[in-house]
């Protein structure tokens, strides 16, 4: 089952089965479905899966069904077929090797925000070039580092800011790890997890635990998907400081107490997301720009302690019900393919 190879151009004209892919029927339960690829035009790539990642949060979320039905058309990714509930493919963290298309892709290593399929058809204009020193599981990171790009555009700190990050989940530890490299700024992560201690000193950045974290802070920047995190982002803020919330609640409910120093601090509480470019860059860079630059800043290898673990294409449907339980726990989760 699955193994990535395309088949001759005839053999997909007869509606031959030449890749595979992952499928949430219903909520909670996945399953491995053969696909027929579709005959490549002049101006597309057929593209062979080397690893996809999963976006932990969103997924796992997608997952259990917990997409409020008026966010159905704002949650389609790039690629997604069928409609959420489900059944549904989703996913956006796709590298694979070009096996067809324009000279200068073939044989490149690409980015594409496809789900997790074995072999895919999509414009040439859809992938992005990986750098050729970063590995193909590092590049999965490329959208989680593309959303922290977005985030730290829509509230950039300044020189020698106090910043936290409530969350150490992917995309908190993607900011951290961007944030530790802004000359004099001071970063610290905050988690219930104490083992997350050692991913954020690999980040360069501190490590503190909710009860324990120092007020005071410039900027927040939220990414726990919790109503407690966001409430603890609030009260760590200096006055007329500001909560950048990166989360996505889907549909749970969140609850604030803003009783407190809320409107005496005149604290500012923003939301950013990925699926524009920034306010800020957004009149020069494109979303192309953004992926290209996530690409290059995951040459640094300091990005790998992101990597928590892997499991065979096959084994996903039981993985993502272990993700999305809690039973496994991880970071980012890669899947790996035959031929890599």
């Amino acid at each position: 089952m699955g193994t990535g190879k395309v088949r001759r151009r005839e053999d997909v004209c007869l509606g031959m089965y030449d890749a595979h892919a992952f499928w949430l029927r219903a909520p909670g339960h996945g399953e491995i479905r053969p696909v027929a690829l579709p005959e490549p035009g002049g101006g597309d790539v057929v593209v062979r899966t080397l690893r996809s990642g999963v976006s932990r949060g969103t997924e796992t979320l997608v997952f259990r069904g917990g997409v409020p039905p008026d966010q159905y058309a704002t949650m389609r990714a790039p690629f997604q077929e069928g409609d959420f509930p489900g059944p549904v493919k989703y996913g956006y963290l796709n590298v694979g090797a070009v096996e067809e298309g324009p000279a200068q892709l073939r044989g490149r290593t690409v980015f594409c925000l496809y789900p997790h399929q074995t072999a895919y058809v999509v414009p040439a204009g859809a992938v992005t070039v990986v750098p050729d020193d970063v590995p193909p599981a590092r590049a999965v990171l490329a959208g989680t580092v593309e959303t922290a790009i977005n985030a730290l555009w829509d509230a950039p700190p300044l020189v020698g800011d106090r910043v936290a990050v409530v969350g150490a989940g992917m995309v908190g530890c993607c900011v951290g790890r961007l944030l530790a490299r802004f000359p004099g700024v001071e970063v610290t992560v905050v988690d219930l997890d104490e083992s997350r201690a050692e991913v954020a000193a690999a980040l360069g950045a501190g490590f503190a635990h909710p009860d324990d974290a120092v007020g005071g802070c410039d900027l927040v920047v939220h990414t726990s998907a919790t109503s407690a995190g966001l409430q603890r982002s609030l009260e760590l803020l200096a006055p007329e400081g500001t909560v950048l919330d990166l989360s996505w609640y889907g549909d749970a409910e969140v609850r604030l107490s803003l009783g407190g120093a809320f409107h005496t601090g005149r604290l500012g509480l923003r939301a950013s997301q990925v699926g524009t470019v920034s306010p800020a860059r957004s009149a020069r860079r494109t979303t192309a720009d953004r992926l290209a630059l996530a690409l290059e800043l995951l040459r640094d290898r300091a990005f790998d302690v992101l990597l928590t673990g892997e499991s065979p294409f096959d084994e996903l449907p039981a993985v993502m019900a272990r993700l999305a339980a809690g039973s496994l726990p991880a970071l980012c989760h890669t899947i790996t393919y035959d031929g890599e």
